[in-house]
């Protein structure tokens, strides 16, 4: 079962870093967020957001772009941010141990393309794109097949 996608318009950053935090409000380790839009598109900064609003007390929290990977111990648990932009196969997905973090962690993943065939069937799909008039503007699609989302959503949007 597939949910109708939902579209929401984030007027600005700060609108983006309160959806985030709402959203990690809700997320425990085992849910996978699969961030996708062009560079520049929102994808880090609302990953950052997220992460930051589970920390206590909030830390510096930098792009995964050259580490590939950066995990947090936060109040619900492990984070992982991935950013496999870089990467040049599947396989690399498995050297990096991101299946197994599927299973174990929050995973929030920039390019999930990179991962093809691995993509976890339960996760939660944002895509963002940039409003081509307003450039502070967001629009936000919001995807799932898994029906834990609806629940987990209900208060969010």
């Amino acid at each position: 079962m597939t949910s109708a996608p939902v579209t929401l318009t984030l007027q600005s950053p700060q609108d983006t870093a309160d959806f985030a935090a709402r959203l990690g409000a809700t997320l425990r380790p085992a849910d996978v967020v699969l961030l996708q839009g062009e560079i520049g598109s929102g994808k880090t900064h609302f990953a950052r957001s997220l992460i930051q609003s589970l920390m206590n007390p909030p830390e510096d929290v930098p792009s995964p772009t050259f580490t590939l990977v950066q995990a947090y111990d936060t109040q619900i648990g492990e984070i992982w941010h991935c950013d496999l932009y870089r990467l040049t196969s599947v396989d690399e997905v498995d050297e990096l141990g991101l299946t197994e973090a599927f299973d174990t962690a929050l995973c929030l993943v920039e390019w999930p393309d990179k991962l093809g065939p691995l993509t976890p069937d339960t996760a939660l799909t944002l895509a963002f794109q940039t409003d081509p008039i307003e450039t502070e503007t967001r629009h936000l699609t919001l995807s799932w097949s898994d029906p834990k989302w609806l629940g987990k959503l209900e208060n969010t949007l």
